[in-house]
């Protein structure tokens, strides 16, 4: 199967090339920083307004599903950063430690978690409850985990950061959330548009974050070689989470579309909420270095999670057939949601 490089990664790389070479400094920084505060205000307004309160009451019973994302996203993945984390100190650069915890303390996807399961034939209406509550209660967790494991790493977070969280995330997504039946046309009819803005948004906190890092010396710090270990770290983890989100789900006795809603909600970690999250939580010098190793994990998710998506389809149409072979039995897919 060919796997196809994400054009946004293409995006993301240039916009940090751009900024080591022509980086916002000196008297326009200070104005840049302030536009990228509105702006990200400004997605989470949109994330709550385009979150469907509907599609996450359809979802709330299975409880026992979002339990297990939960579980995944803020307690398997933080261990594993502080394994990954304790293991290479030692003899790799400290910034890939702490930025590869940091990825680890984030929320879930939503949209693509919820494409994945979708393609998959999973079940829908329960990766939506996941992933949203993954991404609500990551406003408060992602926080709380970094003040607690990321203090002593020189990260630069305080508590006054929670403070920040609320007033430029959390409160915008209520707002949204709350107008969110009078923007609802406009939400349908320029879905488009609101794709830019998410990714328009990501991209100028990118470039104000490298900006500041390439003026405190980021290149001179991190290496080709520490971007290969980042690379490798990231890969290792991605594959422990997927091998153990599917394990767990089967040992508790859920069914095929069940087990796909954990995989892809619980192996996956935000680029569109994780990049704005470390914009609010540290100093723009340190979010460059912070951000690499999430970077690079989006891409490597959507590679893997493609194949295992399409594994998954083809599985669902081998047992539609066969049911239909043995009896005309209802096809399976129906229950996949």
């Amino acid at each position: 199967m060919k796997l196809k490089i994400d054009g946004f990664l293409l995006t993301l790389v240039a916009t940090v090339v751009l900024a080591s070479i022509l980086p916002v400094r000196g008297a326009w920084a200070h104005p840049a920083n302030i536009v990228t505060d509105i702006a990200i205000a400004v997605l989470f307004f949109l994330h709550g307004a385009k979150l469907s309160r509907q599609a996450v009451m359809d979802g709330l019973g299975a409880w026992r599903i979002h339990l297990s994302v939960l579980a995944a996203t803020f307690v398997l993945f933080p261990v594993l950063g502080l394994i990954a984390r304790a293991a290479t100190a030692p003899w790799l650069n400290p910034a890939i430690g702490a930025g590869v915890l940091l990825l680890c303390l984030m929320p879930s996807t939503v949209q693509s978690s919820i494409a994945f399961t979708s393609l998959a034939r999973g079940n829908v209406p329960a990766a939506v409850c996941s992933a949203s509550a993954s991404n609500l209660l990551g406003m408060f967790l992602t926080p709380l985990l970094a003040s607690l494991l990321l203090s002593s790493s020189g990260g630069g977070f305080s508590w006054s950061a929670l403070v920040k969280i609320a007033l430029q995330l959390l409160l915008p997504f209520v707002l949204g959330h709350l107008l969110r039946p009078r923007l609802l046309p406009w939400l349908e009819r320029d879905k488009a548009i609101l794709a830019k803005v998410d990714r328009s948004v990501i991209l100028l906190v990118v470039y104000t974050a490298f900006s500041a890092a390439v003026v405190e010396g980021l290149w001179k710090r991190y290496s080709v070689s520490d971007l290969g270990w980042t690379l490798a770290i990231d890969a290792i983890i991605l594959a422990l989470a997927l091998v153990a989100t599917t394990l767990g789900a089967r040992a508790l006795g859920f069914s095929v579309a069940d087990e796909v809603v954990v995989v892809f909600c619980g192996s996956k970690k935000s680029l569109a909420s994780g990049v704005p999250m470390a914009g609010a939580l540290f100093p723009p010098a340190m979010v460059g270095p912070m951000i690499l190793p999430l970077m690079l994990f989006h891409q490597l998710q959507l590679m893997v999670c493609a194949v295992l998506a399409q594994r998954y389809a083809a599985a669902a149409d081998r047992r539609d057939a066969k049911a239909l072979a043995v009896g005309g039995a209802q096809p399976l897919a129906a229950d996949l949601g």
